[in-house]
């Protein structure tokens, strides 16, 4: 249907390359654990908002100029890591915090930020846009490898999936973590280990290749 093609694998593969950590799962982790439920939901909406541009941008063919240009390529790839390491940088910066107060912060908590924030952690990463141009076609007939549907339904398959792994990753780690966010020196190490592995991330992007 739709010219798809070994869809059961499809979904199967889909399920298993979500549920593998990246930058995005450490995002979502870091938010709700910090800032709870609802910081971690939104900032899970925000990155399916990436993969859902994504997924249109890939499907319309505009994600063939990343893969044609290196210098595209280049500049997408180098704002990412530079993100991702300012979001790295930025954790530190919080952890060194002498004081914490939970409630306090909890309403300071700018929820447009974090959805824009978690946006930008998916949309600036040129790999998975790659994805989306080298995955999904493997599931389409290729009687219908110029239709725009086939491309669609397997890409917001996708989003789905993962929008759903993100949202019960999110709340399941602000329940286990509502006892934890109410101790400022684990809070203060967890920013640290986090802020790390975003540097970290953010290296390895830097030093990534197509």
């Amino acid at each position: 249907m739709f010219g798809i093609i070994n869809f059961e694998a499809f979904l199967l593969a889909s399920l298993l390359l979500n549920l593998t950590p990246g930058a995005d799962t450490m995002y979502i982790l870091s938010r709700s654990v910090s800032q709870g439920k609802k910081a971690g939901f939104i900032s899970a909406l925000g990155i399916a908002s990436g993969a859902l541009t994504h997924c249109l941008f890939a499907s319309l063919g505009l994600s063939i100029l990343l893969a044609k240009s290196a210098l595209a390529f280049q500049v997408v790839k180098y704002v990412g890591a530079i993100y991702l390491i300012y979001l790295g940088i930025k954790m530190f910066r919080s952890s060194s915090k002498g004081s914490f107060e939970f409630k306090k912060e909890l309403s300071e908590i700018n929820y447009r930020k974090i959805y824009i924030s978690g946006i930008l952690t998916n949309l600036l990463n040129p790999k998975v846009a790659f994805f989306f141009l080298a995955f999904i076609p493997q599931f389409i007939n290729e009687a219908h490898s110029t239709s725009l549907i086939p491309f669609l339904v397997l890409g917001l398959t996708f989003v789905t999936t993962g929008t759903i792994w993100c949202l019960i990753l999110a709340l399941f780690s602000s329940k286990s973590s509502n006892k934890i966010r109410k101790n400022y020196r684990f809070k203060m190490w967890l920013d640290k280990i986090t802020g790390s592995l975003f540097i970290i991330l953010g290296i390895k992007l830097a030093l990534s290749k197509k």
